[in-house]
């Protein structure tokens, strides 16, 4: 990594600004340091204008949409870029998944929103389901009465599939509700805050009988695409409610299917799908045992801001000659 803490007091660094932002966003990143020179991507100037900025770019927050080959075509198409923020978890979760040279890993530092995102998706995993428990998820009001009462969700066993920062945090936040908190990790090694039982991934297929909500917050690896499939989902509770805020790809989309329609489990919901959206013509979207989010559960009216103090104080570190933190991958020294 380039080190700053040597470099000369007028060094200029090229940031560019891929993502929408407003202008106090631009100022606070103008005022880390004197040497950062920002410079906006517009998708609307001439293609050999943007191709010479992106050239020019040695720190890129947010990836721009509009570049063709997607985002990790647009970092290899910057020879000068070292850093590269991404402003959300799903083009993390690409590059994550992309393929990349040895000599790309050493010469470019990636990394994201952080937990910037987790208190949004814990809360969003909650409200799926609370939205299930009192019914306001778009069953039929005839069902409602003595013969169907409302659930609690006090003294539930709650099963999370991965404790990031997203996992950690709806542990917080079932614990809050008097659940029985149950967390897979691919070792299950250690303890955990807020859980009660922590276990590896091979234990899956016990933990899942047992369970009345499974929440997905895995992101997308050789060992966890298509870890929930037809296996698992047959092991699910008849009454289960199972919420994805992970990857999409953790989840088999054809083994959910045939599962729901075979009323096992009781209900999903989804901000996350396989592809970058749920297609029009998905079952999905017509179940009645459904709810979806367009990917949207994370886009809060704080997350912009808490992405952008991520940001600058990695640029602070990163102008000092120090690591940054949170990278997906080492970048060398």
């Amino acid at each position: 990594m380039r080190s700053f803490a040597q470099s000369s007091p007028d060094q200029r660094v090229p940031v560019v600004v891929a993502v929408p932002v407003d202008p106090q966003a631009i100022s606070a990143i103008k005022n880390v340091d004197g040497r950062v020179e920002v410079l906006f991507h517009d998708p609307h100037s001439e293609p050999g204008a943007r191709q010479r900025m992106l050239a020019d770019a040695e720190i890129m927050f947010g990836i721009p949409a509009d570049v063709p080959g997607g985002p990790t075509e647009v970092l290899r198409s910057c020879p000068s870029l070292r850093w590269c923020h991404a402003t959300n978890q799903a083009t993390l979760d690409g590059l994550r998944s992309a393929t990349f040279t040895d000599e790309e890993r050493r010469r470019i530092q990636i990394t994201g929103p952080g937990g910037g995102h987790a208190a949004a998706l814990a809360e969003f995993a909650m409200f799926g389901l609370l939205a299930w428990a009192k019914q306001l998820s778009g069953r039929p009001t005839a069902r409602q009465g003595a013969d169907h009462p409302l659930s609690e969700l006090a003294g539930q066993t709650l099963l999370i599939l991965g404790l990031g920062s997203v996992g950690a945090e709806v542990a917080r936040l079932g614990k809050a509700f008097g659940m029985r908190v149950l967390a897979m990790t691919r070792t299950g090694n250690g303890h955990a805050p807020n859980v009660d039982e922590l276990r590896p991934a091979r234990f899956l297929g016990d933990m899942l009988p047992v369970s009345h909500a499974v929440v997905l917050a895995l992101p997308m690896t050789g060992q966890t695409a298509g870890l929930v499939g037809a296996r698992a989902i047959s092991r699910m509770r008849s009454d289960a409610v199972l919420v994805n805020v992970g990857h999409g790809g953790v989840l088999d989309g054809r083994a959910l299917v045939r599962g729901l329609e075979q009323g096992q489990p009781a209900a999903v919901v989804l901000d996350a799908f396989a592809a970058a959206q749920l297609p029009d013509d998905s079952v999905l979207w017509s179940m009645s045992n459904v709810l979806i989010s367009p990917r949207s559960a994370a886009d809060t009216d704080r997350q912009n801001a808490r992405v952008l103090e991520l940001f600058v104080a990695n640029l602070r570190r990163y102008l000092r000659g120090e690591e940054v933190v949170g990278r997906l991958w080492p970048a060398a020294a």
